[in-house]
């Protein structure tokens, strides 16, 4: 999830290229076959090809994009459904929103290894995920000390696992493996806690929203008023403008949120959409600092218009946490 400044005008996904002389498969460079180069981009070692008179900037002109280079019909159309499923889930039967947590965080485990093999690492698939069911489960019954055994459990078996090709295996892998084993599903268990007391559909509720309020204000933000760069060496498309739209957009609609749906006061609602928001940049900047290291621009081609699951869930796997821990603080049980 990211916003714009508006002078790039061509790709809403982070700037994954490579900071090397070399792209990913070329001589010198490790092998993939999914360079990080965007399609409308030019190689550092071609000569930028000159604008003819009246041509207009690529990306512009092209039917169903945006000025982010997205498909704007799929992207909406994809994000709407996602959202109904939650919303579904929520309204009908909290309970099912372990399913979806459970869905979701296998989906990521495996774009997050898929990811990390251009590394060399081969982390086990398998016990992975069925760790991820099992700190799910964990987090909803006996909440977070349960999800933290079940966090080093999911290690540990996943590095016996592993043990069967050997101890070079184990040592290679482990990385990985711990990086996948918290990142995606020790995180998003948090929305098993969050949704337990009686009014925890709304406070999972509050959580997502505030997260697409900072992601819609702060795209709105940096295509207008863009112009500072906020973190230009991990993604350059970000704009300090952008960032107080995000803020500013998040920190409003929550606190109306949650004095209509929980009667808690306005200003506990303004600091919670305020750090919301702040994590959720957050959250978005880890993801593409890990990508453009990995070099690929989107985790995976799952989603029409948006990428991968992960290129999704990188705002609310540190969105999740940090509204428990908010809640805890004004509105405990």
């Amino acid at each position: 999830m990211s916003y714009l400044d508006p002078r790039a005008g061509q790709t809403s996904g982070d700037d994954t290229s490579v900071p090397t002389p070399y792209a990913y498969g070329s001589p010198g460079g490790p092998a993939y076959q999914n360079p990080a180069w965007h399609a409308d981009e030019q190689r550092p070692e071609t000569p930028p090809a000159k604008r003819g008179p009246g041509k207009r900037r690529a990306g512009r002109g092209e039917k169903g994009k945006s000025r982010a280079g997205r498909n704007l019909p799929a992207a909406i159309a994809v994000g709407v459904s996602l959202g109904l499923v939650v919303l579904a889930s929520l309204l009908v039967w909290p309970p099912a929103l372990l399913g979806v947590v459970v869905v979701a965080a296998a989906v990521g485990v495996w774009e997050t290894a898929r990811a990390l093999s251009v590394t060399g690492a081969r982390p086990p698939l398998i016990p992975l995920i069925a760790g991820t069911a099992v700190m799910t489960g964990l987090a909803w019954y006996e909440g977070p000390d349960a999800l933290t055994l079940g966090l080093v459990a999911t290690i540990g078996a996943a590095s016996l696992w592993r043990l069967a090709d050997g101890a070079a295996a184990v040592r290679r892998d482990f990385t990985a493996t711990t990086l996948i084993a918290v990142y995606v599903p020790f995180l998003l268990s948090f929305a098993g806690m969050l949704v337990r007391p009686e009014d925890g559909q709304w406070r999972v509720l509050a959580a997502v929203v505030a997260v697409v309020l900072s992601d819609t204000g702060g795209y709105a933000a940096g295509v207008f008023l863009g112009k500072h760069p906020m973190a230009p060496k991990i993604s350059p498309k970000k704009s300090w403008e952008g960032f107080a739209g995000s803020v500013t957009a998040s920190a409003i609609g929550s606190a109306a949120l949650l004095f209509f749906l929980m009667e808690i006061p306005v200003y506990h609602g303004l600091l919670f959409g305020a750090v919301i928001s702040v994590v959720a940049v957050l959250g978005d900047l880890a993801e593409s600092m890990l990508k453009r290291d990995l070099g690929v621009k989107d985790m995976s081609n799952l989603l029409p218009g948006h990428g991968g699951l992960m290129d999704r869930l990188d705002s609310i796997l540190f969105a999740v946490p940090t509204a428990y821990l908010l809640f805890a603080i004004i509105a405990p049980n």
